[in-house]
């Protein structure tokens, strides 16, 4: 059969006539002879049966399309994530007011799913890492001009002096580069950006303008205990009143997003006393502004620390909310505080009160005075009681550095 089908092919080639013209006989019998051993070749070797040696490479094609199909749809929704942020920003500059897309609770749970806390356990131990000392400058160098860090107003300028990137990002400053304001009452506890700010009502607290997140979640329920001198709240109105203890005051809030190329130690805002401490482990996902605007009550899902006390003028807290990659959160006068440990029941807390019967006010903190770190970047959180001629002295997204004003009556 195998030579007939040769025969035919060759009788075409003889009896088409644009053919005869542009082929030689001699080029014809050349054809013929390199067809001649397929004349030999057995009819099997034509049947589907014999190909089997060639399902094996396109199997293992088969296999390996489930990771090019993964990226190329994660690369695409990055893509268009980042076309939508772009439209945005666009658009804001032209004045119009975007409303905010939230994620839905499958993106939620999803982004959930990474383990964002051992990885920040690993980044911590990486931070550790003592590097070589003819390695440190480059390596230094680079975060220094991706984060647009300023070395000049660091204690010791020397690159060669931090002996890990721990150290590195944990660095002091000089005592001139941060002059503490003194004549407002509220001042920046920390550099950064300032993400929102003003009163709180109904019960909830704005994140990022549009975006909101539950009072009572964020900073837990109130307990009866010794520092915290009120029964439980039975409804959202009453659990805000609980906080607000005097007529006439009302409860504000300013949020601080820390980049990783700030300042990442932070100050008390203010002169006031520090009664209580609630620990929330949970998960460590990103806080910078364009999560802030994607993920309702971000916070609220996040490990954060939470400080409350009083001041001259009523309650006041100081919230510390980690990150991806700020596992750690450092209180200075907390050595009980461990964040980011391997082990944590979710939606749990742990409390802590630095009132005892041999100190019955707590642990006093002055204005500017050092209060804790973060080991790369995070958010802290104000919310604070105070009288309604409080006055915000902020815009949304302003810079603002550690020592300078947020507000005063």
């Amino acid at each position: 059969m195998a030579t007939s089908v040769v025969h035919r092919f060759l009788r075409l080639l003889h009896g088409v006539a644009p053919w005869r013209s542009s082929l030689h006989h001699r080029e014809i019998t050349a054809l013929s002879q390199s067809l001649q051993p397929l004349w030999k070749l057995p009819f099997r070797a034509f049947r589907t049966d014999a190909r089997k040696v060639h399902t094996a490479p396109a199997r293992t094609t088969f296999l390996l399309r489930p990771l090019p199909i993964l990226l190329a749809t994660g690369g695409g929704y990055a893509g268009y994530r980042q076309y939508e942020k772009y439209r945005e920003r666009e658009l804001e500059k032209l004045g119009l007011e975007i409303p905010p897309k939230l994620a839905g609770h499958w993106e939620v749970a999803l982004y959930k799913s990474v383990p964002t806390r051992l990885l920040s356990r690993a980044w911590g131990r990486l931070n550790q890492v003592e590097l070589p000392h003819w390695l440190r400058r480059p390596v230094y160098s680079l975060y220094i001009w991706t984060f647009g860090v300023n070395m000049k107003e660091a204690a010791v300028e020397d690159l060669h002096h931090y002996r890990n990137l721990s150290e590195f990002f944990r660095r002091k400053l000089k005592p001139q580069a941060r002059p503490v304001c003194g004549l407002h009452s509220v001042i920046s506890p920390s550099d950064g950006k300032i993400l929102n700010f003003g009163q709180v009502k109904n019960c909830e607290v704005e994140q990022v303008k549009g975006v909101t997140y539950s009072l009572e979640s964020f900073l837990g329920p109130r307990t009866y205990t010794e520092d915290l001198p009120f029964p439980p709240a039975a409804s959202c109105d009453s659990f805000k009143n609980q906080l607000v203890t005097r007529e006439g005051n009302e409860l504000y809030h300013c949020v601080i997003y820390l980049a990783p190329g700030d300042y990442h130690c932070f100050h008390s805002p203010t002169d006031w006393t520090v009664s209580h401490r609630r620990h929330f482990p949970g998960s460590l996902m990103s806080v910078n502004p364009g999560m802030a605007r994607w993920i309702k009550e971000l916070f609220c899902h996040n490990e954060r620390v939470v400080l409350t006390g009083d001041w001259k003028h009523g309650f006041f807290s100081l919230t510390a909310v980690g990150a991806t990659n700020v596992g750690s959160i450092r209180i200075y006068f907390d050595r009980d505080l461990h964040t980011n440990s391997p082990r944590h029941s979710k939606g749990s807390y742990n409390d802590f009160s630095f009132v005892t019967h041999a100190n019955r006010e707590g642990v006093p903190m002055r204005k500017g005075e050092h209060l804790g770190e973060f080991n790369l970047g995070s958010t802290i959180v104000l919310i604070f009681e105070a009288p309604k001629d409080f006055n915000f002295q902020l815009k949304t997204g302003q810079k603002i550095r550690f020592g300078e004003a947020l507000g005063s009556l």
